[in-house]
């Protein structure tokens, strides 16, 4: 559903990320792990179209630039960007209007009261508090339910109430087919929900890991990114284990 080929973006002399490459099939969690500057940031940004790049990036058979690859592409950052003299009611109008969504108005309210934001309908976007902007940075990327969807450390700054919900909606996503990738630094918040991991480190896949093969391999997701972030490929970390 998701395609990256040999994906490199350069900021003067630093590659921020390095002839990158993966697929990902319907119905699948992806965690896409690395630590600080690892270029997980700017690999999301590149698929949904925020920056020039050499190699390609297509969602279903439509290159990423594309209307119909972004009709099927959803993105939820890491800092919401709201408007401040917009509603809440009114951000999730004003996105249900661009998407030309119909019938949306059940889902608004169902998004607004998992992500406990019924009582907020008529807040202005700078009158919440930030984990409230978190929440509502959610449900609007949320809204649309498209076939991809990138969420950027999505559990920053969230309640306990809230990261419930999300994982729980991350479930019933892939269980209905689609495709999420999720960028994060903090194992333990997608401890629970992957079916395979990226690891990034220097803007370079340094591990491309299934849950099954982490099971075979008798290796926790927190024990293998250490190995490999501190410099220990894949096929070595397997090699290793074999050995012992």
């Amino acid at each position: 559903m998701l395609s990256v080929s040999h994906v490199t973006k350069t900021y003067g002399k630093t590659a921020a990320c390095r002839d990158v490459s993966f697929t990902l099939e319907p119905g699948t969690v992806t965690v896409l792990l690395g630590p600080n500057g690892a270029g997980k940031s700017t690999l999301m940004k590149a698929i949904i179209g925020f920056l020039r790049h050499e190699g390609s990036i297509t969602v279903g058979s439509y290159p990423s630039k594309t209307t119909e690859a972004k009709r099927l592409t959803g993105y939820i950052p890491e800092m919401p960007s709201l408007y401040p003299n917009l509603t809440v009611s009114e951000h999730m109008e004003f996105l249900a209007r661009a998407y030309r969504l119909q019938n949306y108005r059940a889902r608004v309210d169902e998004l607004l009261e998992r992500f406990e934001l019924s009582d907020k309908k008529k807040k202005f976007g700078d009158e919440l508090s930030k984990g409230m902007q978190q929440k509502l940075n959610l449900c609007l990327g949320l809204l649309p339910e498209p076939a991809v969807l990138l969420l950027d450390e999505p559990m920053i700054g969230l309640d306990p109430h809230a990261i419930k919900e999300l994982k729980g909606m991350m479930e019933e996503m892939r269980a209905a087919g689609r495709t999420l990738l999720v960028s994060t630094h903090i194992i333990d918040s997608v401890d629970m929900l992957w079916d395979r991991t990226l690891i990034m480190q220097n803007g370079e896949i340094r591990a491309d890991v299934t849950r099954a093969q982490l099971e075979r391999d008798g290796l926790s997701l927190e024990e293998l990114f250490f190995r490999v972030t501190e410099g220990v490929s894949a096929d070595e970390l397997r090699a290793e284990e074999a050995s012992e």
